[in-house]
């Protein structure tokens, strides 16, 4: 058994990876593709050729060329969703782009329109990689400024864009008014304690005393019925239920401190403690904007359409057409485009489709269907053009059904009781009862001043040092959290970790890597001239097995075949110059029956080069670097388990690194992997997910911490 040798690999100029499946030079410079070469060009040709100054290493990302329509965004009613602004032939327009990482990445962005005379200006927000971009529609469209973007290395996140369009926070904007109102009630309060906070004496002072006191109550007042109510409403609503949660002890507080200051000064006794009640609220409202500060970044409420095409493109009447995707009824005929995604379930009219639905199920394998075979939403085609024809709507397709399972309706935020929440059941109920123990007994042996003994338990003990504490130590600590790429959901995330007990593992995608796979040749070496009739062959096929095989092979150069076939379901044959290749099953050639080969635990490609059979490759996919490591790292605390949508044909592999006791399952729906999960916690474990697609996030939710 031999592995096909590897050749030194040289370095992008532009994006700092290896190369590959080439290598083009240009002004002495090596580049792994032709859009890395285009981005120096362009560049170049601008006069930015210092933008590899700023980062040497590293200073731009791989840029591929992406062949998939963007004809949508000419659609008038696109166009209008994404706009910020639309005036004469002035636009503008915001983006996300996942891909900016560094300052060589703002400095290029923001001098766009050195690139293009369309651009007028361009503004980068680095925290939530975003880009605003001034432009004139008559001499830069949509379409071309996305294309632009896309050729520098920075392709817009177009489904995001289109999901967040016009996307305000209006909890968000409440807050902040809220917040304004009580500090200006705070400042002005305190200014008009002045002479109280000096102790000034001036008998000139003391005909102002009851007009400040009066117009501090004033300033009280919509501090209590505007900035508090939230704290008033949630600890009448836990009441209500019985639950008593920590805003009970905040809003006693409030209201003993706020009764307590208008007591005093309606009844000429005193000058109260506004000040110090609406110090309170400001400072809590502080900290509940800083939390949702922290979290203002993160999107976490995308739906299945979400990661679906925009716009696609519909035959009707022999024409082809682009058309939104909420306009896709049952029975239009729809073309798609190779990597492109299933919009709803439909059935195969022309081609022959090559699935990968490992976003939906798991399954690693491509799916190879034929005209009249039934296609399910959400899978993507891999292999050229198809043409379907719709069978259900969006909205009723096998897709939408997994999404719109009970789980997702769940609201996270009553199932679990955050730490604070237990103490203050506890809290509450003692403070209460030392306070009304105090009322009682200075009551009864007429001890005096029993109102003010009263109120100041309940205002001493209002638990504003915790309710304080709590939104700027968890917004703090997800702050630090995302610095390092872990991007925390909500605070209580980090309280549920603390009790994990149990580790669940997706395999595909997330043990091992979707997009490499390791392939080794089992035979006799082969020579370099064979290895270049196999590349040849393998490079005019876009199946992934053969993109495997040619990815795999050194980079020599090929040659176009003479003659080339591809066998739906059995593999390819060409012939090249007097060599004839065939690569595919062992069926292909009738040299091993399904049973035999039924015995390898990979994907399996057979080689004949002029009839004689030479060996076979094995693929599979890479597991990723560490993970032998962290699993027996993480079994020293936590019981681990094993759950994938593949065959079990990557059963020994998974026992060498989780160990043969472990619980290993194979062949999980989405739905099995969601029932499994209610399972392990029905036996009293709180369960941990790590998983990615659609296909476990029934069972991220279910679980007490999932990690996509």
């Amino acid at each position: 058994m031999s592995q096909a040798k590897q050749t030194e690999k040289t370095t992008c100029y532009h994006c700092g990876e290896d190369c590959i499946d080439q290598t083009l030079v240009h002004d002495n410079h090596s580049f792994c593709c032709q859009g890395c070469k285009a981005v120096y060009t362009l560049l170049n040709d601008t006069g930015l050729i210092s933008y590899y100054e700023i980062d040497e290493k590293t200073p731009g990302k791989t840029v591929k060329e992406d062949h998939s329509s963007k004809d949508f965004l000419d659609l008038e009613e696109v166009q209008n969703r994404y706009f910020d602004f639309k005036e004469g032939r002035q636009r503008k327009v915001t983006f996300y782009l996942p891909s900016m990482h560094c300052a060589a990445c703002i400095w290029l962005l923001e001098r766009l329109e050195q690139i293009n005379n369309g651009v007028v200006k361009s503004e980068v927000n680095f925290l939530r990689k975003e880009l605003t971009v001034f432009f004139h529609c008559d001499q830069i469209s949509l379409k071309e400024l996305v294309i632009l973007l896309e050729k520098l290395g920075y392709p817009p996140d177009l489904q995001r864009d289109l999901s967040h369009q016009n996307k305000k926070n209006p909890e968000q904007r409440k807050l902040l008014l809220k917040l304004g109102v009580a500090g200006f009630a705070f400042g002005n309060i305190m200014l008009f304690s002045f002479p109280d906070y000096l102790s000034l004496e001036d008998a000139s002072l003391d005909s102002f005393k009851p007009l400040f006191s009066f117009l501090n109550l004033l300033l009280a007042m919509p501090v209590l019925v505007y900035s508090a109510m939230d704290y008033l409403k949630s600890a009448w609503k836990s009441i209500r239920i019985g639950y008593l949660t920590i805003d009970v002890p905040i809003a006693l507080g409030i209201i003993a401190l706020f009764g307590r200051s208008a007591y005093e000064v309606l009844s000429s006794t005193g000058a109260g403690y506004f000040d110090s009640f609406a110090g309170l609220i400001f400072f809590l409202l502080i900290g509940k904007w800083y939390q949702g500060r922290t979290y203002e970044a993160l999107a976490f409420d995308r739906d299945f359409k979400s990661y679906f095409p925009i716009a696609v493109t519909r035959i009707k009447n022999q024409q082809e057409e682009v058309c939104m995707l909420e306009e896709i009824e049952v029975g239009n005929r729809i073309k798609l485009l190779n990597n492109q995604v299933i919009p709803a379930d439909s059935i195969l009219i022309k081609g022959i489709a090559n699935i990968d639905y490992s976003f939906v199920n798991g399954e690693s394998d491509i799916i190879e269907k034929h005209e009249g075979d039934v296609l399910h939403a959400g899978g993507r085609q891999t292999a050229g053009s198809i043409e379907i024809e719709v069978v259900k709507n969006v909205s009723h397709s096998y897709l939408t059904g997994l999404w719109n399972q009970e789980v997702f309706n769940n609201n996270d935020e009553q199932r679990f009781s955050g730490l604070i929440d237990k103490v203050s059941r506890y809290f509450s109920v003692a403070i209460l009862s030392i306070a009304f123990l105090t009322l009682g007994l200075r009551w009864w042996f007429e001890l005096g001043e029993t109102f003010n003994a009263f109120t100041a338990v309940l205002i001493i003990a209002c638990p504003c040092a915790l309710a304080l504490s709590m939104p700027f130590a968890m917004g703090n600590v997800s702050r630090i959290l995302g610095k390092l790429g872990f991007f925390v959901k909500n605070a209580r995330t980090l309280e549920k970790m603390a009790s994990l007990d149990t580790v669940v593992f997706d395999k595909t995608g997330t043990l091992t890597n979707a997009t490499r796979s390791k392939v080794l040749f089992n035979g006799p070496a082969l020579s370099e001239n064979q290895m270049v009739l196999v590349r040849s062959a393998a490079a005019s096929s876009t199946h992934p097995l053969s993109v495997a095989i040619k990815t795999s092979l050194p980079a020599l150069s090929t040659s176009a075949p003479d003659f080339y076939e591809e066998l739906a379901g059995l593999g390819l044959k060409a012939r090249i110059g007097e060599s004839e290749v065939a690569l595919g099953s062992a069926q292909m050639a009738k040299t091993l029956s399904k049973k035999e080969e039924s015995t390898f635990n990979t994907s399996v490609v057979h080689l004949w080069i002029d009839g004689k059979h030479l060996g076979y490759f094995t693929i599979e996919k890479e597991v990723r670097e560490g993970i032998p490591e962290l699993v027996k790292q993480l079994q020293l605390r936590f019981e681990t388990h094993l759950l994938s949508g593949d065959n079990d044909s990557e059963m020994k592999r998974m026992k060498s690194i989780f160990g043969e006791k472990s619980k290993l399952w194979f062949k999980q729906s989405p739905m099995d992997k969601l029932h499994y999960v209610a399972q392990v916690q029905q036996n009293g474990r709180s369960v941990l997910m790590l998983g990615d697609g659609l296909n476990d996030a029934g069972a991220l939710k279910e679980a007490n911490v999932g990690i996509a």
